[in-house]
């Protein structure tokens, strides 16, 4: 049964998550945070390994840990025993959603590959993340985020410049990404089934996710066949489109079409730059985009980030500050988003964590609570689907559920 505080669009759907470390928890994020009931379960030995990314740490518990399992419900399973899958299958006769993200062929030695859960559970939607998806050469490799970011492109075009070192985007973009890919396709999946009463796979990996961010450049090369290069903070399409240092810090400026070219040069006092043949169209822009930059980045130095944000808002160039990750928590609009909320955690307490970045006029969605402890619920679960106190008993007693009481 349920929470019956929850809410989303998504209130009813049941989720079983046996996903670890980032790409498969997004996923479940995602759906119970617009109000599915997510129940994770852990491998009974430790749990997610994300338990032991640390640190840091608040009172023990990963903060890694805590931030990509709010919200949900907590059960500890041996999945190798015969009684740990009985007790699996008898959750996925009333879910919707199974998500895994273990590496290939895990779940069919155990004897829960789709093909085997399909014959019992024919509505389910079996969401499968991995490295490079179910198919093709790759299938069986093990995949992570800097794999799949060195391989989709995306290192290629992230950097200074040409001639240095390849660099990662700084967050894990292709394991999030591929989370949000997925819970799209279960969606999509969803829907399907409610017309057809059909439940299918649903399949996407880290390195499609990689892909997909490479649109802009993926196109460039596609045209032109030439690969593009890193470009620094600049746009490869549009120009100026970078960060500027400041006297004191540094800002984004967005003047990425021929009215804010010009508006901008009216707020630097530049107002000649605009009958330079070098910059008269984006075309000729780009092609002296170093030439550009050079030209506009003395204006910024003479005054405080502060006070050019203030003149570009009043001549109605797109611009911001280059926040840090703490700058970036405390802006009154991310709080007026409810991008950071606060859960009360059971051994941690009052905490912070991030909050749902779709919004419903209808059916708001919410973070519904804190990441769970190892087992936290894996009583109430177990009741929820009609095992006995003595049998729940039972099971904890032969180490085939794990449970830590609050």
């Amino acid at each position: 049964m349920d929470h019956p505080h929850r809410s989303g669009p998504l209130t009813g759907l049941r989720v079983v998550e046996l996903a670890h470390i980032m790409a498969g928890p997004v996923c479940g994020l995602m759906l119970g945070d617009m109000g599915a009931e997510v129940i994770k379960v852990e491998k009974i030995d430790g749990g997610d390994d994300t338990r032991r990314s640390v640190p840091p740490a608040l009172a023990g518990e990963s903060a890694a840990y805590m931030m990509m399992n709010r919200g949900k419900r907590g059960l500890s399973l041996d999945l190798k025993s015969p009684d740990g899958k009985a007790v699996l299958r008898r959750l996925l006769a009333d879910a919707d959603v199974l998500i895994e993200n273990y590496r290939a062929g895990t779940m069919e030695r155990l004897g829960l590959g789709y093909d085997v859960l399909k014959a019992e559970f024919p509505a389910l939607i079996y969401c499968s993340l991995s490295g490079f998806g179910r198919s093709g050469p790759y299938a069986e490799r093990p995949g992570f985020d800097l794999v799949a970011q060195g391989m989709s492109g995306l290192m290629s075009v992230t950097g200074e410049g040409p001639g240095r070192p390849p660099m990662k985007c700084g967050p894990p973009v292709t394991d999030i990404t591929a989370g949000i890919l997925a819970a799209m396709g279960v969606l999509a999946a969803y829907v399907h089934r409610l017309k057809t009463g059909q439940g299918q796979v649903v399949d996407t990996s880290l390195f499609e996710a990689g892909i997909t961010l490479t649109y802009w450049q993926s196109a460039i090369a596609m045209a032109t066949g030439a690969a593009p290069g890193p470009m620094g903070s600049a746009h490869p399409l549009n120009a100026p489109y970078e960060a500027f240092e400041t006297a004191d810090g540094w800002i984004t400026i967005g003047a990425a079409n021929q009215t804010n070219w010009l508006r901008l040069l009216t707020v630097l006092g530049a107002e000649h730059l605009a009958d330079d043949p070098r910059f008269s169209a984006n075309r000729d822009r780009m092609e002296n985009r170093t030439a550009l930059a050079a030209a506009l980045a003395p204006y910024f130095r003479h005054a405080t980030s502060a006070d050019w944000l203030a003149r570009l808002e009043a001549g109605g160039v797109p611009a911001g500050p280059v926040l840090d990750v703490l700058a970036m928590q405390t802006d009154p609009q991310a709080r007026a988003r409810e991008m950071v909320v606060a859960v009360d955690h059971a051994r941690a307490g009052r905490m912070e964590t991030l909050g749902l970045p779709v919004k419903f006029s209808e059916t708001p969605g919410r973070v519904h609570g804190p990441a769970p402890l190892l087992g936290e619920h894996s009583r109430a679960i177990l009741a929820d689907a009609g095992y006995a106190a003595a049998e729940i008993d039972d099971l904890i007693a032969r180490g085939i559920v794990g449970e830590t009481r609050v």
